[in-house]
């Protein structure tokens, strides 16, 4: 049996091994990561609050909503007064060249009429000409003023004071003495000598406005760093929807802010890389077989990384939510091929891993942890189809009661719990049924075995095991009652009664090679009687690499080669290496002759199945089937073994052995049972 060194230094390949682990996990996972935890809760206003209580994680500003916004812009906007500038040039300008074009005079009008229309054009450009464009959109509110610059000065003058060119010619047309000469006065296109004296002045208007909206506060208040914003099962109001709002947009904000997205990084990195370690240095401590198997590792990462990634694109790209994702799945797998333990906590490093992507982590490691834990007590051993289903029942009712519970405690009515949101439960359990087709995945890349495979395996119909019973009924026949005594060990001493069982059937399927030189195959004849000690031997002997072969002919999994190779272990084909040894006493006898090529067991099932198979073979020897003779059978046998060492390599106990011993016992007594003799009928009766 083997001694277990817990106190091992670490070599630096193992170091750098491990190393390699951690930085490949921690990469992966933190490039998927969202950098923008904006979409990590959706809230609806006015239906309940679906996540846990929810507090203010840094100090950020209430925004106004865009509606308030724009109804302040607007009344900012009702009060702005855009710039014009007055030009004295352009009166002067279009009056001359009015005077000059008229010189001669206006046909059908006195002299006088020049002067009169050079004053009508000086008065409405006093009044201030813009054109009929601009005049149309500052007239919509007949309140709004506009500010005249003229050199250093700027008035405020009401739009209704100011002319557009259409009023300004009305106007001029409309005055009192020369309204009766408006035929006479069309011909004459006064329109063309009047044109904008304001000109806008956009950059000085710009600025203005600028200066108005900079005054408009965008946040209506602050919430501080601890501040409860809402708590569970609340109805989101207005202001407290205004305020995740809010606080979205401050945490996007953020995101863009490369300091911040320098120091959110290294976080997350720290992070990954704790959780990572921790999950390391267990399987390093506590599951060391684990981890000096690449196929363990591989599968247990890569859980771990897949799972983690699923949840990151999900949360990225706003996909549903991540209680759809079939979690409890890692645990099922983890169960079946390894152990319960390790089961966990790869379930509780994944979830931590995957939480820290959520803005809500409490409630999701929670439920997701109760939901692992009910497929690992629910699945102990998978073993048909029927089991998975109901273990995605179970899982999908513990994660909806786990949910439920949280919405109860903090839900002020029962109307506030959103009976909805337990559908992601429900697509949850339904994709929990991919496990079972997903488990020949897992076997296929990976390299493992389940139990149902093992039980494919064990069915005595499969073409291998029934060309067995036709062709070597006795080694099939052998191999059955050491199966039978092999699982009942197994399930005593707590080992894989299943993997026994099945290793049992195959470990002598090499004898097809040679059925005959079997003793339990032979009718009366045997061939041994025309053969070498050494020849016999090497016969018997090469059931073990014939079984290996034919193993490997039928694909049978490595696990199932691995009882062929070690049943006999390195022991000798004792009855031929005896009969030489005794009628060859002077002369040397190389042992490899009459050696099986092993190794010896380094599993607790590979023992259990080489002293079942020991023992059930001497039983069929006994002469007479007594308590007493099968106890000491069974001591004398076992006992060689230890002695021999063929246990050294394995870690079988003491007292796993001492209940070997027992359940053997038990079980011969019980197939060896003395019968009554039934007595014969008188002729006289």
């Amino acid at each position: 049996m083997s001694t277990f060194n817990l106190k091992e230094d670490i070599t630096w390949r193992d170091f750098l091994i491990r190393a390699a682990i951690i930085i490949g996990t921690v990469t992966i996972i933190f490039w998927f990561m969202p950098r923008d935890n904006s979409n990590y809760f959706r809230a609806e206003q006015g239906k309940p609050w679906k996540y846990a209580d929810f507090t203010a994680p840094f100090d950020f500003p209430i925004y106004k909503s865009d509606e308030v916004i724009k109804r302040e812009r607007d009344s900012i906007m009702a009060e702005y007064e855009p710039y014009y500038q007055y030009s004295k040039e352009t009166e002067r300008t279009m009056t001359r060249k009015f005077v000059s074009d008229f010189s001669k005079g206006i046909p059908g009008l006195s002299d006088d009429y020049i002067s009169i229309i050079a004053n009508r054009l000086h008065a409405v450009y006093q009044a201030g000409i813009i054109s009929s464009a601009e005049f149309g959109q500052l007239y919509t509110d007949t309140s709004r003023m506009i500010r005249i610059v003229n050199e250093k000065n700027a008035v405020s003058v009401p739009i209704n004071r100011i002319l557009s060119t259409k009023t300004a010619y009305e106007q001029i047309l409309m005055s009192k003495i020369l309204e009766p000469h408006k035929l006479i006065l069309q011909k004459c296109n006064l329109n063309e000598y009047i044109t904008p004296n304001l000109i806008y002045d956009k950059e000085r208007s710009t600025a203005s406005l600028n200066d108005l909206l900079d005054n408009i506060p965008l946040a209506s208040g602050v919430v501080q760093k601890g501040q409860k914003i809402i708590a569970r099962g609340e109805i989101v109001s207005e202001q407290v929807y205004r305020t995740l709002e809010s606080f979205k947009k401050e945490n996007e904000r953020r995101n863009h802010d490369s300091t911040q997205i320098g120091i959110n990084a290294g976080g997350e990195v720290l992070y990954i890389t704790i959780i990572t370690v921790f999950f390391t240095l267990y399987l390093s401590l506590f599951r060391k077989d684990y981890f000096e198997k690449p196929r363990s590792i591989a599968m247990l990462y890569s859980l771990i990384i897949l799972f983690s990634v699923l949840t990151a694109l999900m949360v990225r790209n706003n996909i549903g939510h991540v209680y759809m994702l079939p979690y409890s799945m890692v645990p099922i797998f983890i169960r079946v091929f390894m152990d319960s333990r390790t089961a966990f906590f790869t379930l509780v490093v994944m979830l931590f891993l995957c939480a820290v992507m959520l803005q809500h982590s409490f409630d999701f490691i929670v439920v997701e942890s109760a939901a692992g834990l009910a497929a690992i007590y629910s699945l102990r051993e998978l073993q048909n189809r029927s089991q998975l289903f109901k273990t995605a029942i179970i899982v999908t009712l513990v994660s909806m009661a786990m949910d439920m519970a949280f919405d109860m405690m903090h839900s002020t009515a029962v109307q506030g719990i959103d009976i909805s949101y337990y559908n992601y439960f429900i697509v949850n359990g339904c994709l929990l049924l991919l496990a079972y087709p997903l488990l020949y995945v897992i076997e296929k890349a990976f390299g493992f075995t389940s139990d149902i495979t093992l039980i494919e395996l064990s069915n005595t119909n499969t073409p291998l095991l029934r060309k067995m019973s036709e062709i070597a009924p006795g080694t099939f026949q052998h191999s059955i009652q050491v199966g039978n005594l092999a699982a009942a060990i197994a399930n005593k001493i707590g080992a894989k009664s299943q993997l026994v069982r099945t290793g049992a059937l195959y470990h002598d399927i090499g004898k097809l090679a040679n059925p005959i030189y079997f003793t339990e195959n032979q009718a009366g004849v045997n061939p041994h009687e025309n053969q070498s000690y050494i020849d016999s031997a090497q016969i018997i002997i090469s059931h073990v690499t014939e079984g290996l072969k034919m193993a490997e002919k039928n694909n049978l999994p490595s696990i199932i080669k691995d009882f062929i190779s070690t049943h006999h272990g390195l022991g000798k084909a004792k009855y031929f290496y005896v009969k030489y040894k005794n009628e060859h006493p002077e002369e040397y006898v190389d042992d490899l002759l009459f050696t099986y090529p092993g190794p010896n067991p380094f599993t607790r099932e590979q023992a259990i199945l080489m002293i079942a198979d020991s023992v059930e073979a001497a039983s069929r020897s006994l002469s007479d089937y007594t308590e007493k003779s099968i106890r000491e059978m069974v001591n004398r046998l076992v006992d060689n073994m230890l002695a021999e060492g063929y246990f050294r390599e394995c870690p079988i106990t003491f007292r796993d052995i001492a209940y070997a011993k027992t359940v053997i016992i038990e079980k011969l007594k019980t197939i060896y049972h003395t019968r009554i003799n039934y007595p014969t009928l008188n002729k006289n009766n």
